[in-house]
């Protein structure tokens, strides 16, 4: 990083030499002006109106105009002048909780750095003062022609300072919140509640712009004499009446994107005695049990002439057997009794 500008933190009597780097830089994308039948360069000229020609940077001066349109010439010696003490100077004036700035005063950041190894020492008394206080430091200094109010506060192991506008800067909300008198509901503040704790936090890391990256796609695909993406039709959303129903839809769309993608969801078993396809499946096997009890009687009709027929064969082939059997106990009594007769 490159220092912008080169001065002292005033911290009572202790001076603490700092350079000033940005702390945020820009990603967006610029554009330029061109001609659209031949693409050429569209810029802008400096031309005086007096002599009705372009002027050069070195005759370009400052100048105040007047209610009336009086144009009043204003010097850089005029301005050197000025009694500005914070020409050089980050003067602390005091220290405040951090919740004693209104955000709408916060502005461009920036960081400090100690200049050079002398600095080292009274710069991180600054910052590890600011860390035990909770406190943060406000200090005016001069930067660009004009003094500001800035904030010091400590990030990591570094001191940040934000621009602050000045109190008068900022305007009162006057006209804006509604001037009906609206009531709401306690029903409509829980379900308000619920959609918060449901969205719940972020990681700020994790976001990013998603304009400049699709701009950047179209630029990437004209650069290469491809046809740019086309972007998904917004879904167009009816007018919303009932605001209960448009909470409950938004909390259950959370609830749904914040489920993840490609993974099981683990459930209790539920309840047979009160689950209601359980009660389908009681139904339709007592209807079955009904069904099969109706045509019970055609089975056990052709059941029992089964039944009959086998027990008509067993008695028969008892029987066939009992004569048999008994035909060979005659025959073999017979037998004996021949041969007793002719031993004798």
């Amino acid at each position: 990083m490159r220092s912008i500008w080169n001065g002292a933190i005033s911290f009572g009597l202790v001076s603490i030499p700092i350079k000033l780097f940005n702390a945020t830089e820009s990603h967006a994308i610029s554009f330029r002006q061109i001609h659209t039948e031949d693409n050429g360069r569209i810029r802008y000229r400096k031309v005086c109106e007096v002599e009705d020609r372009e002027v050069s940077q070195s005759e370009i001066g400052k100048a105040y105009e007047d209610a009336d349109g009086t144009i009043v010439p204003i010097t850089d010696e005029d301005l050197s002048h000025l009694p500005i003490p914070t020409a050089r100077t980050i003067e602390i004036v005091a220290f405040v909780p951090t919740d004693k700035i209104d955000p709408l005063q916060m502005g461009a950041a920036y960081y400090l750095a100690a200049g050079g190894a002398p600095a080292a020492k009274p710069y991180t008394l600054l910052r590890e003062a600011l860390k035990r206080s909770n406190k943060v430091a406000i200090a005016k200094f001069a930067l660009r022609g004009r003094e500001r109010l800035g904030m010091l506060r400590v990030v990591g192991d570094a001191i940040a300072m934000h621009a602050l506008l000045w109190p008068d800067e900022v305007r009162a909300p006057e006209g804006v919140a509604p001037d009906v008198d609206v009531k709401i509901r306690d029903k409509e503040l829980d379900l308000a509640d619920a959609l918060m704790d449901t969205l719940g936090e972020v990681e700020m890391a994790d976001l990013h712009d998603e304009y400049r990256e699709a701009l950047e796609e179209v630029v990437a695909a004209k650069a290469a004499g491809e046809t740019p993406p086309q972007a998904p039709e917004p879904a167009t959303g009816g007018k919303v009446l009932d605001l209960m129903a448009a909470l409950e839809n938004s909390v259950r769309a959370a609830r749904e994107s914040r489920e993840p993608a490609g993974e099981a969801e683990v459930r209790p078993l539920p309840d047979r005695r009160s689950t209601p396809k359980e009660t389908d499946t009681k139904k339709s096997t007592s209807t079955a049990k009904k069904t099969t009890a109706k045509k019970a009687p055609a089975r056990k009709s052709t059941s029992k002439s089964t039944e009959g027929a086998k027990k008509s064969t067993a008695k028969s082939a008892t029987a066939k057997s009992g004569t048999a059997n008994s035909g060979t106990a005659k025959k073999t009594a017979a037998k004996k009794t021949a041969s007793r007769k002719r031993s004798a």
